[in-house]
């Protein structure tokens, strides 16, 4: 249970932003990642260890660091592969798949690509649902491949051959700003990721309606700073958000507010 500093109750995921491999990069997958290591495709891995619900922390420096590195031997044991921690073409063959109950900014990405089909009319809203399967399933019926509604390197492959709608851009959006805590008695921190904020507790994440913005994008709000769309809420409906705060007070100091949020897609 997460303390509200209002009558909305509601919980949160950590997430982490995609961002492209800058000029001179190699994708992800062209090159083995380890502990030690900085650069855009840490960034995108620990994106993707997000989907898969094994990375515990919004981190935007894209450091290849302990926790990265305990997150992809999480992976890689789930996975049934070596469990090394490092992130090498087999595991990265792996992560890049994507399925039900995956979230985050891969997911969203994969619906605005079926959206550019022409076989998903949802939000791409970032949850890999029952829309989001039936749509990849009758994409691959299409592309004469085995509908098993799975988005593997084949299926990917395939959705990438249509210009996907540009990324990059930034959006502004004036929303209902509340706040939450884990730091309350009876509360347990933990997030409908399984993720322990009391842990984790310098992350910077926001709750929301992912109709509105998707999940696992990056957000900058206004007075808060920089964070990741990382939850939804029964009570987060349309332009509304819940921001966290690892102390109670600084969470009764923002009690509830208009803010602009930019949307960086």
């Amino acid at each position: 249970m997460i303390r509200k500093t209002t009558a909305i109750l509601g919980v949160c995921l950590l997430g982490t932003a995609i961002l492209a491999p800058s000029k001179g990069e190699a994708a992800l997958g062209d090159q083995l990642l380890h502990k030690g290591m900085s650069n855009g495709d840490v960034k995108e891995l620990q994106t993707y260890l997000l989907a898969k619900q094994v990375y515990p922390y919004y981190d935007n420096t894209g450091i290849y660091g302990s926790i990265t590195e305990e997150a992809v031997r999480d992976f890689q044991s789930k996975a049934g592969i070596k469990s090394d921690g490092v992130a090498g073409p087999q595991t990265i063959a792996k992560i890049k798949v994507l399925k039900p109950g995956n979230i985050g900014k891969p997911v969203a990405d994969l619906q605005s690509k079926l959206k550019a089909w022409g076989t998903y009319s949802g939000s791409a809203d970032g949850i890999y649902g029952k829309g989001t399967k039936s749509a990849v399933a009758k994409f691959q019926s299409g592309k004469g491949l085995s509908a098993d509604g799975i988005a593997g390197p084949i299926t990917l492959n395939e959705l990438n051959k249509r210009a996907n709608p540009a990324s990059g851009a930034v959006k502004e959006v004036t929303v209902h700003s509340t706040a939450y805590t884990a730091d309350c008695q009876g509360c347990s921190g933990v997030t409908k990721m399984g993720i322990d904020l009391k842990r984790f507790d310098e992350s910077k994440v926001i709750a929301v309606d992912p109709n509105v913005i998707p999940l696992g994008t990056t957000v900058e709000v206004e007075g808060y700073g920089k964070a990741v769309a990382g939850d939804v809420g029964g009570a987060i409906n349309g332009s509304e958000i819940d921001v966290f705060f690892n102390d109670l007070n600084e969470a009764m100091n923002w009690g509830s507010r208009q803010v602009k949020v930019k949307v960086y897609q």
